[in-house]
């Protein structure tokens, strides 16, 4: 799992499906294209080709420039960093564990020099429903109060210091989630002050020129690094994650353990394709393969369609099943325990002769709508009735 896809598995804690596939690191697009539903959303590669260029010139002079560029963001008076004075360490290390261990030993390490240092894609985990998930953020920036801070670079233009407020806010959670897994981190180095907040050190805090250790903390305003009115140069605005930290904590601890999950399936299940020699051509046939991935509740929401690459063909299913989560899990919750369509129908129009409520609110204004869009009906008997 990726921080992208754990902010959309956050988004949606109640799809056993999505946390089950991801957890076991089944490829869903493969898995979709198979099932004769395939995704189509997705980075395109000329995309993911400028995210890279536009990265590598902002971190270009080993990220002097961002760590200047985060100091002006800042605006609290601290000391701006000098040339040479911006730590890069060296996070090279054998697999994600070994990469993970390096990470929270640079962190120790920074935090307790007093000193700017820059953590290029540097790795943390995060344990998500009984799975560990390892974690690459574009960046993380160490103050020399202690402090961390998450930098996340989008190639998305910010255009007259605002940018399109769906991608900063897809942005933001998944920065939340680099966040909750620093956080993590930050706990086994040491304890947050009194009164933490993810900002700077308060007065009368004890620094490191003082000769006292610093406890590390996260702060809760990351780093929003966008080329600049469609140019190619770096702009940044710090923007604030404590509510989508909040809400990711929360919908993180709401997931079912990924073992419970599997225990639950029938003896055998498995999501393998059965590809050919050249590890493209899936042979496994499409019923069976159905049947597996059917053996998964999913909590399908119109949502899913920009985030999950199985949304097309859950859409399909809950649309044969004639599920009212298709229509959105707004109208799900108005309609409480009316799950189907024919249930729903069922009841707007058994609407009684004398009209005598049912003392359910949902049925009531069901049938109060069939009755108003009767009269409306009546009065154009060109228009197409109901059905």
């Amino acid at each position: 799992m990726d921080a992208r896809a754990l902010a959309a598995l956050a988004a949606n804690p109640g799809c056993r499906r999505r946390a089950l596939l991801d957890g076991a690191g089944v490829d869903k697009g493969a898995l979709a294209s198979a099932l004769g539903a395939p995704a189509n959303f997705g980075q395109s590669q000329f995309a993911h080709q400028r995210g890279n260029s536009f990265e590598a010139r902002v971190k270009a002079d080993g990220g002097a420039d961002l760590v200047r560029l985060l100091h002006e963001r800042l605006r609290d008076g601290s000391e701006a960093p000098g040339p040479g004075t911006v730590a890069t360490p060296d996070l090279t290390a054998p697999g994600p564990q070994g990469r993970t261990a390096r990470t929270a030993l640079a962190l120790r390490e920074a935090t307790e020099a007093g000193r700017w240092a820059l953590l290029d894609h540097p790795m943390v985990s995060l344990d998500v429903a009984g799975s560990p998930a390892f974690l690459e953020p574009d960046a993380v920036v160490v103050h020399p109060d202690g402090s961390w801070t998450v930098v996340e670079i989008k190639s998305f233009p910010m255009v007259d210091g605002s940018a399109d407020p769906a991608k900063v806010g897809a942005a933001a959670r998944q920065s939340a989630v680099y966040t909750l897994a620093l956080e993590r981190v930050a706990s086994m180095i040491g304890r947050p002050p009194e009164g933490g907040d993810g900002t700077a050190a308060r007065e009368g805090s004890v620094t490191p020129a003082e000769g006292a250790s610093v406890r590390a903390r996260v702060r809760h305003h990351v780093l929003l690094v966008c080329p600049k009115d469609f140019s190619n140069l770096p702009t940044a605005e710090m923007v604030d994650v404590r509510k989508q930290l909040a809400v990711t904590r929360r919908q993180l601890d709401r997931l079912t353990r990924i073992e419970d999950i599997a225990a639950a399936l029938p003896e055998g299940t498995t999501f393998d394709l059965r590809l050919t020699d050249d590890g493209r051509t899936p042979t496994r046939p499409v019923e069976e393969l159905t049947a597996a991935v059917e053996a998964v509740d999913a909590a399908y929401a119109p949502e899913c369609l920009s985030t999950c690459e199985l949304a097309a063909h859950c859409r399909t299913r809950s649309r044969a099943a004639g599920r009212v989560e298709a229509l959105g899990r707004g109208v799900r919750g108005e309609l409480g325990g009316l799950t189907t369509m024919d249930a729903v129908l069922t009841a707007a129009m058994g609407r009684p002769a004398d009209d005598t409520p049912t003392g359910d609110p949902t049925v009531d204004a069901l049938r109060r709508a069939a009755a108003l869009r009767a009269e409306a009906l009546a009065s154009r008997p060109e228009a197409v009735a109901c059905r």
